[in-house]
């Protein structure tokens, strides 16, 4: 049987998204397909709205609708505090911790040479530049900063992690890496070696 040409565009392009294959985005399509005209508009008006309106900030590449975000221009943050994530997704579930009142860096990927990431596609020259006081928010040496490394722990991630620690640690720049081990909640026998191993590694003293 073969589809309208329309409804085969739409799976391919819904098919173009990450983490949707082709079964997925068939499902997508014929979900599509039985809503009411007016829903179908109002999607199309918020995904044109948002890639009109919607930009990196300038200082830190986080997504924003104005020339810096909302955490750069708070001046209840901890200006001395940079903590650098993958992608503007990773500030979201950082922000809900409550646990971070620092600015951030996006870097918008991490490096995967397998992939064609290298270094240089990624905002780490200017990190570096907020660092020496390229940037307005910066009116510190490289040694009064501390920069808190949050990439993922994939082989990406922790790649990209070692990565700047080499390049940051002669600035004079504190680095630190965020704390990763057991769930809050799971049990040892579902956790694997690995989190076990680091989870074990990064454990803190508990005192009386």
């Amino acid at each position: 049987m073969k589809y309208p040409p329309s409804l085969v565009a739409l799976i391919r392009e819904l098919s173009r998204l990450p983490g949707i294959g082709p079964k997925s985005a068939q499902r997508l399509a014929f979900h599509l397909f039985e809503q009411p005209r007016e829903d179908i508009e109002r999607l199309a008006g918020a995904l044109l709205d948002a890639k009109r309106e919607l930009q990196m900030c300038r200082r830190c590449f986080n997504i924003t609708d104005r020339d810096l975000c909302d955490v750069c221009t708070d001046p209840g943050r901890d200006r001395a505090q940079i903590c650098v994530v993958e992608e503007p997704g990773d500030v979201i579930a950082i922000e809900r911790s409550g646990e971070y009142r620092g600015l951030y860096h996006v870097l918008h990927g991490s490096i995967s040479p397998m992939n064609g990431i290298s270094p240089e596609k990624l905002y780490i020259k200017p990190l570096l530049g907020r660092l020496r006081g390229d940037e307005d928010d910066a009116n510190r040496r490289p040694e009064e900063f501390e920069v808190i490394l949050a990439t993922s722990t994939t082989v990406e991630g922790e790649a990209t992690s070692l990565y700047l620690q080499r390049l940051l640690e002669p600035l004079g720049t504190t680095v630190s890496r965020i704390a990763y081990g057991l769930p809050v909640g799971g049990a040892l026998e579902y956790a694997d070696e690995v989190t076990l191993g680091r989870a074990l590694a990064g454990r803190q003293r508990v005192t009386k």
